[in-house]
């Protein structure tokens, strides 16, 4: 449940509140107004008593949260949460867009594409090193050298820098190297690497996984957030539907839905969703249209000879008219880029 506390409710009494609450073995979360401050109750409540709480004389109200995650609940933090990368933000000021290759080929590659994007309005620089393929005869990524190569990317390009991570041992080599960590679709219901996510003291991007509800997505950030990492970014990236004419089926009404149900930032995956690069740009433009808070685009140098989903990916004359044409959606949600 959540405390509601009277406008401008005296610290002293807030902190009494507090530990009340505390003493009776459970946990909380405050979330501090202009006003208004919340306290969210994390625990058994039946510990509390509500007449106990309504006691104190600066408590307005109380009010129940039924939702299974608490603190990705908007009701626990109603202001939308701001999640500082590298020296980027993601948040509700401004639109942030997070581009570069599915993978990681070379290290000449990489800085090729890192000075493309960032010229064309990227602030963050995207890269696999760890690659979970459908086949296993697939191109898996070049693991810590890729994770070296996107810091030295970043390093020249002043690049914020993300990589997907796919076991501890990735968590512990990216955190040397990258400024977030990617917890790709398949693994959004991986609890113990979620767990190890939130360990990790590097913000998260979570993708909603293939056949997950949203609130299951939900879930699986309260799994980051509950090991001590409020610093969880979601990225709608398409679901699997009966539909085949595009990879998957990007599902935008996700965004106002989020937007109802939680504070974290959302941004939008028009690569992986459609899986054709000619389905990018209308689609990018729609997610900033939905005020998603950022897009993350496959860019590549050479498409058609990428190790991993060249049909997707844009080039760099694709990606610059795109970040030009996506101006004018921004200035009507009222985003900065």
């Amino acid at each position: 449940m959540i405390i509601v506390m009277k406008p401008n409710a005296a610290e002293a009494s807030i902190n009494a509140v507090v530990s009340f609450v505390q003493e009776k073995g459970l946990q909380t979360h405050l979330s501090k107004g202009d006003e208004v401050t919340i306290i969210g109750v994390i625990g058994n409540k039946s510990k509390l008593g509500d007449e106990a709480l309504l006691r104190f004389p600066e408590v307005a109200k109380l009010v129940p949260v039924t939702e299974s995650y608490k603190l990705a609940n908007k009701q626990f933090h109603p202001d939308p949460s701001t999640v500082k990368v590298g020296n980027t933000e993601i948040g509700p000021n401004n639109l942030t867009i997070m581009a570069g290759p599915c993978a990681v080929e070379t290290n000449d590659q990489l800085m090729v594409i890192a000075k493309a994007v960032k010229e064309a309005g990227a602030t963050i620089l995207r890269g696999g090193a760890y690659k979970p393929r459908t086949s296993p005869y697939s191109f898996q990524g070049l693991e810590e050298d890729g994770l070296k190569y996107m810091q030295e990317a970043g390093q020249a390009t002043g690049l914020a820098t993300i990589c997907e991570v796919v076991s501890l041992d990735a968590i512990n080599a990216a955190v040397k190297y990258v400024d977030m960590i990617q917890i790709g679709a398949r693994n959004m219901q991986n609890f113990y690497l979620l767990k190890e996510a939130g360990k990790s003291g590097l913000p998260v991007l979570l993708k909603r996984g293939l056949c997950a509800t949203i609130d299951e997505w939900l879930n699986a950030a309260e799994y980051i957030i509950a090991e001590g990492n409020p610093n969880v970014v979601l990225c709608e990236r398409g679901i699997r539907t009966y539909e085949t004419a595009t990879r998957n089926t990007l599902d935008l009404s996700a965004v106002p839905v989020l937007r109802e149900k939680t504070h974290l930032p959302i941004i939008v995956d028009p690569s992986h969703s459609t899986g054709n690069y000619l389905y990018v740009p209308p689609m990018a433009k729609a997610a900033v249209a939905c005020n998603a808070d950022g897009l993350m685009i496959e860019v590549h140098n050479d498409p058609a000879h990428a190790l991993s989903d060249g049909p997707q990916s844009l080039t760099f004359d694709n990606f610059s008219k795109l970040t030009k044409e996506l101006r004018p959606f921004t200035q009507i949600v009222g985003r900065k880029f």
